[in-house]
């Protein structure tokens, strides 16, 4: 079977969610099915290293789809003639998008429909061509892939595709996340929260992840609570960030929280696994990769009882109200002072993250592949 395959995530240094998918699965399959050629189309140079194996072939397509324009040209112009060109018998594509001009067989990856819940958090032009051209994508593929349980009845109560031709895939966890010993927390806390514990968050700093409720809600608890307990924010800042710095500014805690920015990867194990709790309250969420990995370091979980959160999370985690700041910062108080609860957080999300794994991923997308090739 000659394998297409939409790579143009996977970016030396600078994988995220869409791209570690990418990156993952891959791997997989292309190490556990050797005899199987797999053609890899990137839409810019790439780095070496993302060639999994000897069975690989890799193709730039131009121009680099960045833009809507080039979006279109480069999903509807290049690649259905790289498709003819490399005689593809299935083309796989990881980041929501597919071709409409090729009739080969498609398995295109859904990781969320957030567009259709926050229109005004997306730039004018991505909206404009969400709206024209996801629902012509999800009933071209010829199947689809979620991350969530959510996510499918999201896309089949807006979009209504044929229910069959969905499947889940979920997430896995990076293997580096595990349980740091007290002795590492201890100097883990002396660099970044000045020796003190820390509720941390990770993720994209922008509106639907509910940075301005969460740094009033710590603000909130440490009025209530006092102590010496910190936030720690990790992540890169994205669009429509003004507000959060705002909010930081008018409070009477901002010495208290503390800005990490984008967290490399070296760092960010031992960073997760020396927290109090990870304190994840987004407003939307296709499946929230931050909670699996806070369960695989064995830290408490504050999360959103809505979207895919609480699928995701099942018993290891607090579900509070996204848009309760009193909920939020009552979360942090039952965290900060209850050591039982924080246990029987911890042995819940042991049972839990066995649930997802990237192996059970792959597996899944390699079934769903061969059953498009008949």
């Amino acid at each position: 079977m000659r394998i297409a395959v939409n790579t143009r995530f996977l970016l030396k240094d600078r994988l995220e969610g869409i791209g570690w998918y990418t990156h993952e699965v891959l791997r997989r399959l292309v190490e556990q099915h050797p005899e199987h050629d797999f053609i890899f189309f990137f839409d810019r140079p790439f780095a070496p290293e993302f060639i999994f194996g000897p069975n690989v072939e890799a193709v730039v397509l131009y121009p680099p789809a960045r833009h809507y324009v080039l979006w279109w040209w480069w999903f509807e112009i290049a690649v259905p003639r790289a498709l003819r060109r490399h005689r593809a018998d299935v083309f796989l594509s990881f980041d929501g998008y597919c071709s409409l001009q090729t009739e080969v067989p498609t398995l295109m990856v859904t990781h969320d429909i957030a567009h259709v819940h926050y229109p005004d958090q997306i730039p004018g032009w991505a909206r404009h061509y969400y709206h024209r051209f996801v629902p012509r994508y999800l009933q071209r593929a010829d199947r689809i892939v979620t991350v969530s349980e959510f996510v499918r009845q999201d896309i089949l109560r807006h979009y209504s595709p044929t229910a069959e031709k969905i499947i889940i895939a979920g997430n896995g966890c990076k293997s580096v996340f595990h349980p740091v010993p007290a002795e590492r927390q201890t100097i883990v806390r002396e660099k970044y929260s000045n020796g003190k514990p820390y509720f941390f968050y990770l993720g994209a700093l922008h509106p639907r992840k509910n940075i301005e409720r969460l740094i009033r809600a710590f603000g909130r608890f440490k009025q209530e609570q006092g102590g010496d307990i910190q936030l720690l924010i990790g992540g890169r800042l994205a669009w429509q960030s003004a507000a959060i710095k705002q909010t930081w500014e008018r409070s009477e805690v901002r010495d208290d929280i503390h800005w990490l920015g984008y967290v490399p990867d070296s760092e960010l194990p031992d960073l997760l696994g020396s927290a109090l709790a990870l304190t994840y309250v987004s407003l939307f969420e296709g499946f929230g990769v931050p909670l699996l990995e806070a369960m695989h370091a064995e830290v408490p979980v504050i999360t959103s009882n809505v979207s895919s959160m609480p699928e995701v999370a099942g018993d290891a985690a607090l579900l509070v109200d996204p848009e309760s700041e009193t909920a939020i910062a009552e979360a942090m108080r039952q965290i900060a002072t209850d050591a039982k609860l924080r246990r029987r957080l911890i042995e819940a999300g042991k049972k839990q993250r066995a649930q997802y794994s990237w192996d059970k991923t792959a597996d899944i997308i390699w079934r769903t592949l061969k059953d498009l090739q008949r």
